[in-house]
């Protein structure tokens, strides 16, 4: 009974771990894509809409700064934004495969 309890624990835990995996990969993808579209979209200078678009600048911008150091220059087009959703999905994909074969 020790072992069957340890092993629903262990699958648990590894669960909650790819949800976590999961839904970090999700929200953080999702902020880079606001903060895509906020750079393309000229606002109106607003106090609160500010605030926003700097923490969408400090939340992304180290991140996509790897990318853009890699990457060849475009002329205006910057891929990177592209390029690190991409490497969020592969490393949700490793992390999933990994954990699955504990669970």
């Amino acid at each position: 009974m020790g072992n069957e309890a340890s092993l629903a624990m262990l699958c648990s835990v590894v669960s909650q771990a790819m949800t976590l995996v999961n839904v970090f990969v999700s929200v953080y993808s999702l902020i880079i894509f606001l903060y895509v579209l906020s750079s393309w979209i000229p606002l109106p200078y607003n106090r609160n809409l500010n605030r926003v678009r700097r923490f969408l600048f400090d939340a992304c911008d180290p991140y996509l700064r790897l990318f853009r150091r890699l990457l060849p220059s475009f002329g205006g087009i910057d891929l990177s934004p592209i390029v690190a959703v991409l490497a969020l999905w592969l490393i949700d994909r490793a992390v999933y495969e990994v954990l699955a074969q504990f669970g």
